[in-house]
């Protein structure tokens, strides 16, 4: 895998994340690289019996062309959006690269953190929504606590305040 990144993008499927996808798309990843596309649901969001066999470790790797699919997006609990597995379906042709995705449960400060360390990644890319500083200090923020704990170089595009 020399000269292979591997890139990871935490996707909520909000504005915020499809900005950091299509940043991650025009400006890190290139021919021959992987992406490494990172959900995290709420603990407990699962019903199913399958989805509690991954809940400590995480789902498997998940090819795009699964990810596609509507019924294995049911067995995991998750909507995408159109708009996202068109980007990530347009990534990978134009790009040549393999796209995966990879589904954790818990808190997504710290899940995010164990997937950088546990995949490994080479870089990961993360969307900010803008808040402000009082509504960052009461809510926290995802960003802020990855880049001050993760363990490979973390690039945040940030939400500009005109953007919905």
């Amino acid at each position: 895998m020399a000269g292979e990144k591997i890139v990871g993008v935490a996707v909520d499927f909000s504005s915020c994340s499809r900005k950091a996808l299509k940043w991650a798309a025009d400006n890190i990843i290139r021919d021959g690289d992987h992406l490494v596309v990172i959900i995290v649901q709420p603990e407990g969001y699962y019903e199913d019996g399958e989805m509690q066999l991954w809940e400590v470790t995480g789902s498997p790797m998940i090819p795009l062309s699964e990810f596609s699919d509507p019924v294995t997006m049911k067995k995991y609990g998750l909507k995408p959006d159109p708009e996202t597995l068109d980007l990530l379906n347009t990534v990978a042709h134009q790009k040549e690269i393999v796209v995966v995705l990879k589904i954790y449960w818990g808190d997504p400060r710290e899940k995010i953190c164990e997937a950088i360390d546990k995949i490994p990644l080479s870089c990961l890319v993360i969307g900010n929504r803008g808040l402000g500083k009082v509504k960052r200090a009461i809510m926290g923020s995802v960003s802020n606590y990855v880049v001050n704990n993760g363990s490979c170089p973390i690039t945040v595009v940030k939400q500009s305040a005109h953007e919905p």
